[in-house]
C-alpha cells in the first residue's frame, strides 16, 4: 500500500483532461492544482521524516510496483500529448482558453516528461534508460541525461555547475545561463567520452547526434501531420516544461557550494548541498525529488527509499510553493539567503 500513495501523480494527467475538454477558467485547472491546491495543502500536513529501516529499505527497492507506476505514466504521458495536438485546433477556442491548454501540456511536459524521464535514466539499466530518452524527447529536452548524469552531478554545488544556481542570482537570468550552458557541456560530454575511445565526436555511439536527429524528425512529423500552428503550440509546451525544470533547478542548490582545498580540489559531494522539503503532496507528485540531497549522495537510488536526513538543508515548504517564491526574486532572498546564512 506504500507504493501507491505515489499515485498522486496520476492527479495532474486528471486536471489536464478538464482542460482540454473544458472552456473558460477551468483550461487552467492543472496550474490552480499544482501552484495553488497543492502549497495551500501542504500547510495542513506535517512533513514526514520517516525513512525506512535498513532492513526494510532493502525489500522495498525490490518491489518492481515502484517501477511500474513510472512505466504506467508513460503511455499516460504520450497519449495527453496526442490529445494536445487536437485539443488546440477547436475553432471556437479563445486566445485565453489556448494558452490554458498550452500550459497545461507543459506542465505534463515538465512533471512527467523530465521528471520521469530523469529518474528513469538514472537506472542502470538500457531499457529504463532507454524509456527515459523516449519521456525528455516528447519535451525537447534530450540533452538533459548526458549532462545530468556526467555533468551536473559531477560538478554540483561548484560554479562548474550549470544548474546551480549561485547566491543573488535571478533566476530569470538562471534559467537562460542554465539551459544554453548545460547543452553546451552535453556536447562536451559525448566528445570527451569518445575521446576515450578514440573515436570521433561525429560518431554513431554519440548521443547528442542521435538526440539531435531524434528531435528533428519529431518536429518535422508534428509539422507534416499536423501543421504549423500545431507545431508552434508543441515548442511553446516544451519550453514551459524545461522552464519547469529549470525552476526546480533553481531551487535545489541555491547559494550552496562545496568546500575547495588549496589545490582546487573540491570536497567530495555531502547531503549538506542540495536543499530539501520532506512536504508531502510535492513530494509525493515528484517522486521523492525533493529528498534530494540523499539523490546526489547516491544517484542510483530509487526514488522510493530517498532518505530524509536531519544535516539537509530543509526548504519552509514544498517545491511547488518554493518555485512560486522564486519568481519574486527581492521576497526569495530574503527568506532563502537567511536560510543560507543558517
Amino acid at each position: 500500500m506504500k507504493s501507491l500513495k505515489f499515485l498522486t501523480v496520476f492527479l495532474l494527467p486528471i486536471s489536464v483532461y478538464y482542460s482540454f475538454n473544458l472552456q473558460g477558467w477551468l483550461t487552467y485547472l492543472p496550474l490552480i492544482f499544482l501552484f495553488v491546491v497543492v502549497p495551500a495543502t501542504e500547510f495542513f500536513f506535517k512533513p514526514t521524516i520517516s525513512n525506512f529501516s535498513r532492513e526494510k529499505e532493502k525489500i522495498e527497492k525490490e518491489k518492481k510496483i515502484y517501477t511500474y507506476i513510472l512505466y504506467a505514466t508513460i503511455p499516460v504521458h504520450l497519449y495527453f500529448l496526442y490529445l494536445f495536438f487536437y485539443a488546440i485546433q477547436e475553432p471556437q477556442l479563445k486566445t485565453y482558453e489556448l494558452a490554458g491548454r498550452i500550459i497545461a501540456m507543459g506542465l505534463l511536459n515538465g512533471i512527467i516528461g523530465i521528471n520521469v524521464g530523469h529518474e528513469l535514466g538514472h537506472r542502470n539499466n538500457r531499457f529504463d534508460e532507454f524509456l527515459g530518452e523516449i519521456l525528455l524527447l516528447s519535451s525537447l529536452n534530450t540533452h538533459f541525461l548526458p549532462y545530468h548524469n556526467a555533468g551536473h552531478h559531477l560538478n554540483v554545488a561548484t560554479p562548474k555547475d550549470a544548474a546551480t544556481a549561485r547566491k543573488n542570482e535571478w533566476i530569470y537570468t538562471f534559467y537562460m545561463r542554465s539551459h544554453f550552458t548545460s547543452y553546451r557541456q552535453a556536447w562536451q560530454v559525448e566528445n570527451n567520452r569518445l575521446k576515450l575511445s578514440d573515436r570521433s565526436w561525429f560518431h554513431i555511439q554519440n548521443r547528442m547526434i542521435i538526440y539531435t536527429i531524434a528531435n528533428v524528425i519529431l518536429l518535422t512529423s508534428i509539422y507534416y501531420f499536423f501543421g504549423l500552428f500545431v507545431l508552434n503550440c508543441f515548442l511553446i509546451a516544451s519550453v514551459i516544461g524545461i522552464i519547469l525544470l529549470e525552476s526546480i533547478n533553481y531551487i535545489e542548490h541555491y547559494g550552496l557550494l562545496r568546500k575547495q582545498s588549496e589545490s582546487g580540489r573540491y570536497e567530495k559531494v555531502k547531503r549538506t548541498h542540495s536543499w530539501n522539503s520532506d512536504h508531502v503532496i510535492g513530494k509525493l507528485i515528484l517522486f521523492n525529488l525533493s529528498r534530494h540531497s540523499d539523490h546526489h549522495y547516491n544517484g542510483s537510488k530509487h526514488y522510493q527509499i530517498l532518505k530524509s536526513l536531519p544535516e539537509s538543508p530543509q526548504m519552509p515548504t514544498g517545491y511547488p510553493g518554493m518555485v512560486i517564491l522564486a519568481l519574486f526574486p527581492p521576497l526569495w532572498f530574503s527568506v532563502m539567503n537567511n536560510k543560507l546564512q543558517e
